[in-house]
């Protein structure tokens, strides 16, 4: 049988409105929803964030989605701090360091939405470095020193055994230019992210990854905050967001391919250029493939969007801060309700989608 766009749509419509109706949320009420992003431009990495909307389940929640794309963290704070935004994305490395100065953060996280580990080392495909022990002496690239790939590789060499100063570190660009400085020979080695590689595969850049080590530090989660007063005031609103992040997670699991389409059809400016409209589904998939797998907790028993304190712990360690207590910068409390939703009828329909 074949299930298309509008049958998805229709289909839970009715089904979120209704299962969102304890909470106060008319379908037929849009609201504005502003979420602040710190990247430049729509692209992959917000598949799950954003694609509520191309799925018809922010409309059914009764909120119209409004992405803002600010460039930097310190600019969605800000737009958070001056009520420009709603909602905005955030790390623990930007809101740790304010908190252990005294200034707590007036957002308070709520959904992580990327979960960690999201950092791997590649070399050429002939390279006969092995293992994360034979990059002693070997020239180590990252995009660029003041990026978190940098300290957290050298905290993976450090935890494995190997001296990070005994690698040279280099920087040799984001995206594709990364790849190219491998494959060019001008690296040994590349400590990279999930989308990025993702980046560098589709250009057509062949690369190995070295296996991942037993010990790595679960740090990087992404996370989705609120202002205190904001969530205070609109909790159903909150939840109801949280809850068709968690919807879109089913929906990307069960089929990536119909995610993607449905994704570049109301965002077509994250499509890769140049391509067919087939090619582009297939590339946004590819280059995502690795990231899609953070999006459920990698815990047992760990709840879409679930936060866990021991990630902000070992942020702050990372980061050679001392907070007796981060839970001020987090609530767990919206998590079962994000969380009570069928996902059965989603992934079927997800399986069933052709477009």
């Amino acid at each position: 049988m074949h299930i298309g766009r509008r049958d998805v749509l229709i289909g839970f419509a009715g089904a979120l409105a209704a299962s969102l109706a304890p909470l106060g949320i008319s379908a037929a009420q849009l609201r504005a929803l502003r979420v602040g992003f710190a990247s430049k431009t729509v692209n992959g990495q917000g598949l799950n964030t954003l694609l509520p909307g191309p799925l018809g389940y922010a409309a059914a929640a009764g909120f119209q989605l409004q992405p803002m794309h600010l460039g930097a963290q310190s600019s969605v704070q800000i737009a958070l701090d001056r009520n420009a935004v709603d909602i905005g994305v955030s790390t623990p490395s930007f809101s740790l360091p304010l908190y252990a100065r005294g200034a707590l953060p007036q957002t308070v996280a709520f959904y992580e939405y990327t979960y960690p580990y999201k950092w791997d080392i590649a070399v050429k495909p002939n390279s006969p470095l092995k293992t994360y022990a034979d990059l002693k002496g070997m020239r180590v690239g990252v995009s660029t020193l003041g990026t978190t790939d940098y300290p957290v590789t050298q905290l993976v060499l450090r935890l494995n055994g190997v001296d990070p100063k005994s690698v040279s570190w280099q920087a040799v660009g984001e995206g594709v230019a990364a790849g190219i400085a491998l494959d060019r020979g001008a690296i040994d080695a590349l400590a990279y992210y999930d989308v990025g590689f993702g980046m560098i595969d589709n250009a057509g850049i062949p690369m190995r990854f070295l296996p991942r080590p037993a010990q790595v530090p679960m740090v990087g989660g992404l996370f989705m905050t609120a202002k205190r007063d904001f969530l205070a005031k609109n909790r159903p609103l909150v939840v109801a967001y949280g809850r068709s992040m968690a919807m879109a997670t089913e929906f990307i699991l069960a089929n990536p391919n119909a995610a993607a389409a449905a994704y570049l059809k109301k965002y077509p400016e994250a499509a890769p250029r140049g391509v067919s409209a087939q090619d582009a589904i297939a590339q946004t998939v590819k280059s995502v493939r690795r990231r899609i797998t953070l999006y459920r907790p990698p815990y047992a028993g760990g709840k879409t969007g679930q936060i866990f304190e021991s990630e902000w712990r070992e942020e702050a360690k990372l980061a050679g801060l001392s907070i007796p207590d981060v839970r001020p910068l987090f609530t767990q409390e919206l998590t079962d309700e994000i969380n009570a939703f069928d996902k059965a009828p989603i992934i079927a329909a997800a399986k069933a989608y052709k477009g």
